[in-house]
């Protein structure tokens, strides 16, 4: 058996059973509030890059991100009836931005340019959850996040083919994912949690 398809599979099965099950479930039980506009921009920005790395022929590589895809789309239509609805005028600022960056790459129609553009908007749409979750680190569900560090790093072990269209994003979601483990870790420090 291939190794990359044992990668591709442990990666699905860590970020589907370890992540995206357990924060839909908390989504849902009022738990945990996702940053609608976040969350909107990365179903376009993760569907972007997913389509980049079947160009760029990653093999079983393109799984999990199509998975993943698919649960991001799931967690930004729960996020209208049950996340944050503190919309303050910088994530306004932060979609505009995130829009117009993706109309840029849509009339350059260059895969690499739409890869480097998709790792800078990931990054931008991560600002209104930061903000949201500097004040109210226990918003979001930490577990879901370091599982998906895990999950990130067999989806990178899974590519076939490692190269400027199927490497940047899942580098990117990885360290993104760490950046903001680490974020929600300290923060919880600070802020301790209200039991209701």
């Amino acid at each position: 058996m291939d190794i990359k398809i044992i990668f591709a599979t442990l990666a699905t099965a860590i970020a589907v059973l370890g992540s995206s099950i357990p924060y839909f479930r908390d989504i849902i039980s009022k738990k945990t509030h996702p940053h609608s506009f976040t969350w909107l921009i990365w179903a376009i920005t993760q569907g972007t890059a997913t389509a980049a790395l079947w160009c760029g022929k990653g093999g079983f590589g393109v799984i999990s991100p199509t998975i993943g895809t698919c649960s991001i789309i799931f967690i930004f239509l729960l996020s209208l009836r049950y996340g944050e609805k503190n919309i303050t005028r910088s994530d306004i600022i932060c979609l505009t931005v995130a829009i117009l960056a993706i109309l840029v790459w849509w009339l350059l129609n260059n895969p690499l340019i739409s890869v480097i553009l998709v790792c800078l908007i990931d990054a931008i749409a991560f600002i209104p959850t930061f903000r949201k979750s500097y004040n109210h680190p226990w918003s979001e569900k930490l577990s879901a996040w370091e599982v998906g560090v895990i999950a990130s790093i067999f989806g990178i072990l899974a590519i076939s083919n490692y190269n400027a269209l199927t490497l940047p994003y899942l580098l990117m979601t990885l360290l993104s994912s760490i950046i903001f483990s680490l974020f929600l870790i300290i923060r919880r420090r600070k802020i301790p949690m209200v039991v209701k």
